[in-house]
């Protein structure tokens, strides 16, 4: 740990160890990210019959080349939920003032400019440090082009502090008393010595028409601000409609049920899988099997995540296919098509060819057929329109702004109540200390206030 504060829960040093279970981690996180419940059907059957067979009664999919499966017949592996007429809410955020304020203060800060004056609280500071203890330096106690805002409670108050005033190019040593409940429990207790030296201030300009031309693409302050709350409110329904898509796929990922996995697909995803983490060793220049010691796990529990794994994406390609299969839809339509060619650009790829040769034709035309069925299953579902503030919802914005305002006078009325009720006990029980048994005829204070206000 270096000097950060101690609720800041911030490392400025990781071990390489660390580092690469991290990395392990994550790939974990992206793989099972699309199957959630990999585990729910873990005791479904694992089957080598994917040979062609009849396709199930009900409407027939389109003439189409690509399949998510390796089998024809999708319902003799999986029960499917129900997917249409579901009841989903489509919440978005109400785009507040503050709202407005904090991403143009972030903006500020991002263009901030050097200033040659000594730092102060609002600064973008840079600086290079190494701290010591008793002459001798420890681990996380050394950064170089270290960025924080001077105020902002990230650093202890006595770096701050020390900071505040510099200049680019001072150098000062700045004495900080770990508290004895540091988080870090080598250096609870202890003091270190950090020689700062500041590389840069930076400083957040005003707001003002001027700064709006020079750094927007807008004239004036209003047309900025009106700009900032229109994309603001653009993310926030592109974030709703992502939350409405993953609950819509949900519900009915979590309501399916695999009968029998074909082994095919089993065997394809392992090997997907073993194939990324081949590739993460390579890159730590490791084998797979070093790989997997590193990451403090044994090779049974890799096969075991291995499993989990090629499980829940094979259930969620069944789901997809089975999907598409009942209502026509397919992989070559023209919806499908769109969609191919929305991915590229939301993956920031050139073209399809270099999309795929990124991440692989499965890749593609498993998000593909995700977003289709999903993009199905949300126009046959019932959705109501919701505007959330904090954690009030309703169906308009200015609704939403009054009921969150109502709660809050609620919320502060029940703390007036409660501190009036207590402030009446102390006083009933002071009266009863003072006045002896004659006060037990007397009725009680809390209930006739009770009474009164029509309360329990």
């Amino acid at each position: 740990m270096g000097f950060f504060a101690a609720d800041s829960g911030t490392e400025n040093i990781e071990g390489s160890i660390t580092m690469k279970k991290r990395i392990y981690l994550a790939m974990l996180v992206a793989c099972f990210a699309l199957t959630a419940t990999a585990c729910s059907d873990r005791g479904a059957v694992v089957t080598d019959d994917t040979k062609a067979e009849k396709q199930a009664e009900g409407k027939k999919a389109e003439a189409g080349s690509t399949r998510l499966v390796s089998v024809d017949n999708v319902d003799k592996y999986i029960t499917i939920g129900e997917y249409k007429g579901l009841i989903l809410d489509n919440t978005v955020d109400a785009i507040t003032d503050d709202d407005v304020q904090s991403q143009i203060d972030q903006e500020l800060q991002d263009k901030a400019e050097p200033v040659s004056e000594g730092a102060k609280e609002g600064d973008l500071v840079t600086v290079n440090y190494t701290g010591t203890i008793d002459g001798q330096t420890f681990d996380g106690g050394t950064a170089n082009n270290y960025d924080f805002v001077i105020g902002d409670g990230q650093m202890f108050t006595e770096f701050e502090d020390g900071v505040t005033g510099m200049k680019k190019g001072d150098t000062k040593e700045i004495q900080i008393d770990f508290p004895s409940d540091y988080g870090d429990s080598t250096l609870a207790g202890k003091t270190a010595v950090y020689k700062v030296t500041v590389q840069n201030v930076r400083r957040t300009a005003e707001l003002t028409d001027e700064w709006v031309a020079k750094n927007t693409d807008y004239t004036t302050v209003d047309e900025y601000k009106e700009g900032v709350r229109s994309k603001l409110e653009a993310d926030a329904k592109q974030s709703a409609q992502e939350v409405l898509k993953n609950t819509a796929w949900s519900t009915v990922l979590e309501n399916s049920e695999v009968k029998e996995y074909p082994q095919e697909d089993i065997d394809g995803a392992v090997s997907e899988f073993k194939k990324s983490m081949e590739l993460y060793a390579k890159q730590a220049d490791m084998t797979l099997e070093e790989f997997i010691s590193s990451q403090g796990i044994s090779q049974d529990d890799f096969d075991e995540q291995c499993q989990q794994y090629a499980e829940g994406k094979v259930k969620q390609n069944l789901i997809v296919q089975g999907i598409m299969d009942a209502e026509g839809l397919s992989l070559d339509d023209k919806e499908s098509l769109q969609l191919q060619e929305k991915l590229v650009k939301q993956m920031g790829a050139g073209n399809l060819a270099e999309l795929v040769g990124t991440y692989g034709q499965d890749y593609v035309d498993e998000s593909v057929g995700l977003l289709r069925v999903e993009d199905f299953i949300i126009s046959n579902a019932s959705v109501s329109d919701k505007i959330s503030n904090g954690d009030t919802t309703a169906e308009d914005a200015e609704a939403a702004v009054q009921n969150s305002g109502q709660d809050a006078e609620d919320e502060s009325a029940d703390q007036d109540m409660s501190e009036t009720d207590e402030s009446i006990d102390q006083d009933a029980s002071e009266t009863d200390e003072s006045d002896g048994e004659d006060v037990q005829d007397e009725p009680d204070v809390d209930e006739n206030l009770e009474s009164e206000l029509g309360t329990e």
